[in-house]
């Protein structure tokens, strides 16, 4: 398929405007319309948050009678079943729209190419795959939870140059400077969900909120806490309710914290452990797309080992602490180099003073 310089410019118009719902529409994909008549735009729309307009019904409340005839760019093959809203393909039919330029199509079972078919079957000409590796990496956890039934986890590291959290006697802050610690509640931000572990709660006592920059959604904290040695007066329990996830049937200390309104889900493993992997899919069934991860070495390492992580976001400081401060990832000797980690680097930049480098996993 062949798409001409307006059909870029707009779809990437429509990429700019799904950008904005980076933060709010969970478990909702970030989606953006342009519509084009003549080669001019005569209405737009990104969906904003769950239960609200998508973005197509925006886009042609927007351009209102100059619809009829033209194109519509959409970040994602639009929806064809009633959910909150209903079908989005409906309002293009009805609104005469005679072509329409989905960037992919719609992982979700209940849409899966369905969309587009109705569209044809109604004469409007189609075409998909404009800017789709954009399209895809915008939804990247909206893509996880649909095909693999599990949120896409970031795991995010600060170390200094020779790889190192913490001093020996645990002292961490701050390796990494103000303009990175800022940049990583940017992330925070975006997720669906922040996750820790209780090590990392009775080291730092972390509120795990998005602070350093503005947000108008608080995401979901999660704890893992095999043995439920929560402190009540921890300031991760203060404020909204978390979901902590344990492998003990503790039926006092479970009356405790659901009273406070926490959600308690008990996933034990064979090791008395929180069954990670299970874990996943049950954070995938709560509708969350993206889970961001902020631990110690022991949860880090676990996570990679049993293959929940896929994506490192990780700050380098430009110093050197010394090979008898703690580690990043909890990880068994190897006697072979084919039995490493491998990762994808995607993403290098500096950060005020610091390098940022986002890798993704490989599948093993």
């Amino acid at each position: 398929m062949t798409f001409s310089a307006t059909d870029h410019a707009a779809m990437a118009r429509a990429m700019a405007l799904a950008r904005r719902g980076l933060e709010s529409t969970t478990p909702n994909p970030r989606v953006g319309c342009v519509i084009v008549r003549d080669g001019a735009i005569v209405g737009e729309g990104w969906h904003r948050r769950a239960g609200e307009a998508h973005a197509e019904v925006l886009a042609l409340q927007q351009a209102g009678e100059l619809a009829s005839g033209a194109t519509a760019y959409v970040t994602l093959e639009p929806c064809a079943h009633f959910g909150r809203t209903p079908p989005c393909a409906e309002a293009l039919i009805a609104a005469g729209i005679s072509r329409v330029v989905a960037a992919m199509e719609d992982p979700n079972p209940l849409v899966a190419g369905r969309g587009l078919e109705r569209l044809r079957a109604s004469g409007i000409a189609t075409a998909h795959g404009l800017l789709e590796h954009e399209a895809r990496e915008l939804n990247i956890g909206f893509i996880s939870r649909m095909s693999r039934g599990r949120p896409w986890l970031r795991l995010k590291t600060a170390s200094s140059l020779d790889g190192k959290t913490a001093l020996n006697n645990g002292v961490s802050q701050w390796i990494t400077g103000s303009a990175a610690r800022a940049d990583g509640h940017r992330w925070r931000a975006r997720a669906c969900a922040i996750l820790t572990g209780i090590g990392t709660v009775k080291a730092d006592d972390p509120e795990l909120t998005v602070r350093a920059v503005p947000c108008e959604r608080q995401p979901l904290r999660v704890l893992i806490d095999a043995r439920l040695d929560i402190s009540p007066q921890a300031r991760i329990l203060q404020g909204a309710p978390i979901v902590i996830a344990t492998a003990v049937d503790d039926l006092a200390q479970h009356a405790r914290l659901t009273a406070a309104g926490h959600r308690i889900l008990v996933i034990p493993n064979t090791a008395g452990k929180v069954d990670l992997p299970a874990l996943m899919l049950a954070l995938g069934e709560l509708g969350l797309n993206e889970v961001h991860a902020e631990a110690g070495l022991k949860l880090n390492g676990s996570l990679l080992r049993e293959r929940c992580a896929d994506e490192l976001l990780h700050y380098m400081a430009p110093m050197l602490i010394g090979d008898a401060a703690q580690g990043m990832f909890n990880l068994p000797a190897l006697t072979r180099l084919d039995e490493a980690v491998r990762l994808d680097i995607i993403d290098i930049r500096q950060i005020g003073s610091d390098l940022r480098l986002i890798a993704r996993v490989r599948d093993r």
